[in-house]
């Protein structure tokens, strides 16, 4: 099968290539899935997984990408919920092979099945940064109806539906971002917009939860923000500055079955859309990951 290999991790591209590999293995309780398209994150060769499995032990060539929307094609021993032939999404382990393949092997617990009505290229653009909002949101920040939130980043994939999930939830949302995000903020809902080039930040006032996606000064400054009892989540970086008399805590996302069947069913009523501004064949990922384009990429597998 055809895949997309890192070999090198002080090599300048890392020795990224399109390469044939072994068709994957079942190990107990997974699925093969035939991927039709696959996200990816541009910093992943940054991450321990990449390169080594849980163990600490080499694992290279290894594969880049953990977003996936497919087919399943083959069942591990022992793998239950899921059935050959069914469509479904969702996010890979860190420390395995990933999605910019034409096969890959995932834990079946990490896959929602996906409704027939939604395309693979728009569904393999919601695991991160679906899963990663409404982790932050509901999980760690425990919003509600009627709290205010300040997203960073909406003009980002995880900071736009963000918005979309707390608009949902009845809260009233601050976002951040450039000048040129106005637009999309307001079409998204965006109570109000703050450009980091040109405004104060702490225009802002008091709020009960803030999501940092951009850490380091922005992160710090947004601490003094959150308003008694309120916390603020960051996927950035581990916090410095603790709110005076709430909490700040960094997270790292993690696949649910069942909050990503509940992102689909959104994303099939016209509830949700992620954020996708253009799409690329997994023969030409080489020269894609090279390019330094706003949003999200998504690979068209098969």
């Amino acid at each position: 099968m055809r895949a997309v290999t890192v070999r090198d991790r002080e090599a300048d591209d890392y020795g990224l290539s399109l390469t044939e590999l072994p068709y994957p293995h079942a190990a107990e309780n997974d699925v093969i899935v035939q991927v039709h398209a696959a996200g990816f994150v541009r910093d992943e060769p940054a991450w321990p997984g990449t390169w080594t499995d849980r163990a600490g032990r080499d694992r290279t060539p290894s594969v880049l990408g953990h977003e996936l929307s497919g087919v399943v094609v083959e069942l591990g021993y022992g793998t239950t919920g899921l059935s050959v032939g069914q469509r479904v999404f969702g996010l890979t382990d860190w420390a395995r092979n990933g999605s910019l393949a034409e096969y890959t092997a995932v834990e079946a617990r990490n896959l929602a099945p996906l409704p027939a009505d939604v395309d693979h290229l728009t569904a393999a653009a919601l695991p991160m940064p679906g899963l990663t909002a409404w982790q932050a949101l509901f999980d760690h920040a425990r919003l509600q109806a009627g709290q205010s939130v300040l997203v960073h980043g909406v003009g980002g994939s995880v900071g736009s539906v963000a918005v979309q999930l707390a608009r949902e939830t009845g809260a009233h949302i601050i976002g951040t971002g450039r000048a040129s995000d106005r637009d999309l903020a307001d079409t998204l809902g965006v109570h109000e917009f703050l450009d980091l080039d040109g405004d104060r930040l702490e225009d802002a006032g008091e709020v009960d939860v803030v999501l940092d996606v951009i850490g380091g000064a922005i992160r710090d400054r947004s601490t003094a923000l959150v308003r008694p009892g309120g916390t603020l989540v960051t996927v950035a970086d581990p916090p410095t500055v603790q709110p005076r008399d709430g909490r700040a805590i960094f997270f790292v996302v993690e696949p649910n079955r069942e909050q990503a069947a509940l992102l689909a069913g959104r994303l099939r009523d016209g509830r949700l859309t992620p954020l996708v501004t253009a799409v690329r064949e997994l023969s030409d990922f080489p020269a894609t990951f090279a390019e330094r384009t706003r949003g999200r990429t998504i690979i068209k597998v098969r």
